[in-house]
């Protein structure tokens, strides 16, 4: 299980294996945001074909399974990624470089310093493990992808849409649930308790309970762009458009969120 301690006003990874500073290998830093970020899409993504897709055993099992399941999910993968502090979110390793910014001791994880390799390769095994995810979840339901259905109950597996299509109200929605996530991530290590991931996976589901019902939620442009990419590609009997149009807004919306609620932090809570 990851360790934490706290440093200063932060609480830094100290899980075992950690290393750093002047190693040129990354491959154990790339894997673990990989898999950790493959087993949310690929528990978070099943949750939804559950729920969705004809001849499911869950299916109608309606948004608050969809939204336990996520939060789990999130849960799953922090775990897996315990090596790099579980971020499988560019928005939460974005939140780290703009809290670098305002304070030089704050890194990626442990001992992982803030630097643009480091940054790069997180945002990019997040994106690539969120694609793998996705296609080991359409794997996994293939026969209930194959029956006929709604095109676009296929496309909410892989990606989320709004409700009511309005692209700068739909952006607006993603930012301010990305801001309580990162808010709730920089606060969290103020207080001593041993919940560990689940502290996360509970405020997954109350931001979507609480604010999910307009867009879905993305609150993280790996799980949505990916994912996305992988419908595109994908065989997909009956499968429609991959809804591109929508497409920036899971990515923008939550990068803005990301730097707002680091910004607030930092100006009023720090």
């Amino acid at each position: 299980m990851t360790r934490w301690r706290k440093i200063g006003k932060h609480a830094h990874n100290t899980a075992p294996g950690s290393r750093r500073c002047g190693c040129p290998y990354h491959g154990p830093d790339f894997w673990s945001e990989f898999l950790g970020t493959a087993v949310l899409l690929l528990l978070g993504g099943g949750v939804v074909a559950t729920n969705l897709l004809p001849k499911s055993k869950g299916k109608g099992g309606g948004w608050l399974l969809i939204n336990w399941g996520w939060g789990l999910a999130v849960f799953a993968g922090v775990y897996v990624a315990f090596r790099t502090g579980g971020h499988l979110n560019p928005a939460v390793t974005i939140a780290k470089v703009v809290a670098h910014m305002f304070d030089s001791s704050v890194t990626l994880a442990g001992d992982i310093p803030v630097t643009g390799t480091n940054v790069a390769i997180y945002i990019v095994a997040q994106f690539l493990g969120a694609f793998v995810g996705a296609v080991l979840c359409w794997l996994t339901f293939k026969k209930h992808f194959d029956e006929d259905c709604d095109p676009a109950l296929k496309l909410g597996v892989f990606s989320t849409g709004p409700e009511i299509r309005s692209y700068g109200w739909n952006c607006l929605t993603e930012a301010i649930g990305t801001a309580v996530l990162i808010l709730w991530i920089f606060v969290s290590g103020y207080t001593e308790t041993h919940v560990g991931p689940l502290g996360v996976a509970l405020i997954i589901v109350v931001i979507g309970n609480s604010l999910g019902g307009p867009t879905g939620y993305a609150i993280n442009p790996a799980r949505d762009l990916g994912p996305r990419i992988a419908h595109a590609i994908l065989p997909i009997k009956g499968k429609g458009g991959s809804d591109w149009g929508y497409a920036w807004v899971p990515v923008v919306g939550p990068i803005i969120g990301a730097i707002v609620g680091t910004v607030l932090y930092y100006l009023i809570l720090a």
